[in-house]
């Protein structure tokens, strides 16, 4: 099994440059990086924000 990095949403947010009520707002829509809950808490391998953040580069 691989190990994988998990960040929370202020290391998200920090990492995208966006205050965490965008993050919470994007959840809703279906928007932005792919996350899931650990227990109560949102968790997002570091690795699918970045790639995410990388698609994003490709789209324009």
């Amino acid at each position: 099994m691989e190990f994988q990095e998990l960040w929370d949403i202020d290391q998200v947010a920090t990492y995208l440059g966006v205050p965490k009520q965008t993050i919470y707002g994007w959840r809703t829509t279906g928007y932005g990086p792919r996350g899931f809950r650990v227990g109560k808490h949102l968790r997002w391998h570091a690795a699918t924000v970045i790639q995410w953040t990388l698609g994003l580069a490709n789209e324009t």
